[in-house]
C-alpha cells in the first residue's frame, strides 16, 4: 500500500470515529506562553451574538476572557472600524474569531494590530483584497441562500435590509438545529444592509496573522468548496466538521476546541 493511500484511509477513518477531519498543520501548535488571550467572538448576519453562547460557556469555563460584541451589519468598512475600535480597548494578546459575515470585519479590522495573535474563521468569509461577499458566495455552487430567499425593508433614504424568510429559515441556514431554536433565531435575525454584499475587502489581516478555519460541510450559505479554497490560499490551519452554516450553535464543543488550539 503506498503512503499516500495509508494517509487517505487514516483520514477517512478519522472522519467516521470522529466526524472531524484535521490537517497535520491544524494539530502542529506551540503552547503559548503566559496569559491566555481575550477571545474575541463576532457574529455574522441574520444573527447576534447569542449565538456563540454554547461556545462562550466553554471558553470562559477553561479560564479565557471572553467578549462578543454586538457587529452593527452596516457596511464592511463602518463594521470593520468600529470592532477596530473595540480591540483598540484590550490589553494583551487577543483572538479573533468570526462566523459567516463576520469573516468579512475580522479580516479588515485585524489588519496591522499586532495584538491580534490569531484569526478563528467558522464557516466564514475570508476575503482577498478587492473581492465581496457576493463575489465569494457564489464563486462556487451550492449556497441556497439567494434573493429568492431573502425578504428586503428599507429602512432609510435608500438603505435596505436583508432578512431570510422564514419558510426557508431552518432549511438554509440552521438544518442540524432543532425547530423551535430555529424559529427563535428567525424571529430575532439581525438583518445586515445590503451594500454588505457587494463593498470590496481591504487589505487582509490573514496575510500576516496565523489563521485557523473550520470548514462546515453541509453548509447551505457558504459551500464548503468555498471555504477551503479560501483556506488553502491563506496556508490556513484546517478543519472540517459534519454541520450546517452555524457550526457553532450545532457543534460548540468541536467549535469551543478548535478556538482552544487556535489559542495555544
Amino acid at each position: 500500500m503506498t503512503t499516500t493511500r495509508r494517509t487517505l484511509l487514516a483520514g477517512s477513518a478519522a472522519i467516521a470515529t470522529t466526524g472531524l477531519l484535521s490537517t497535520p498543520s491544524a494539530q502542529a501548535h506551540t503552547p503559548r506562553k503566559g496569559p491566555k488571550p481575550t477571545i474575541v467572538l463576532v457574529h455574522g448576519a441574520f444573527a447576534d451574538a447569542s449565538g456563540w453562547n454554547g461556545v462562550a460557556t466553554r471558553l470562559i469555563h477553561d479560564g479565557y476572557p471572553v467578549i462578543a460584541p454586538a457587529n452593527p451589519l452596516r457596511s464592511v468598512s463602518a463594521d470593520s472600524a468600529y470592532l477596530r475600535g473595540i480591540l483598540a480597548t484590550l490589553q494583551g494578546p487577543v483572538v479573533l474569531v468570526a462566523h459567516s459575515y463576520g469573516g468579512m470585519v475580522i479580516t479588515n479590522a485585524a489588519t496591522g494590530n499586532t495584538g491580534v495573535t490569531a484569526l478563528v474563521y467558522v464557516a466564514a468569509f475570508m476575503p482577498d483584497q478587492d473581492e465581496t461577499l457576493l463575489g465569494l458566495q457564489t464563486r462556487y455552487p451550492g449556497s441556497r441562500l439567494n434573493e429568492a430567499a431573502l425578504d428586503f425593508r428599507p429602512y432609510g433614504d435608500g438603505l435596505v435590509d436583508g432578512y431570510i424568510k422564514r419558510e426557508v429559515f431552518r432549511d438554509v441556514f440552521a438544518r442540524d438545529v432543532p425547530r423551535a431554536t430555529t424559529e427563535l433565531m428567525w424571529a430575532g435575525q439581525r438583518p445586515a444592509d445590503a451594500r454588505t454584499l457587494g463593498e470590496p475587502s481591504a487589505v487582509p489581516a490573514w496575510r500576516s496573522i496565523p489563521s485557523h478555519v473550520l470548514v462546515a460541510r453541509d453548509d447551505q450559505v457558504l459551500p464548503a468548496a468555498a471555504q477551503r479554497f479560501m483556506a488553502q490560499r491563506a496556508g490556513a490551519h484546517v478543519q472540517e466538521v459534519g454541520a450546517s452554516h452555524v457550526a457553532m450553535i450545532s457543534q460548540p464543543a468541536v467549535t469551543a476546541e478548535f478556538i482552544k488550539r487556535a489559542a495555544r
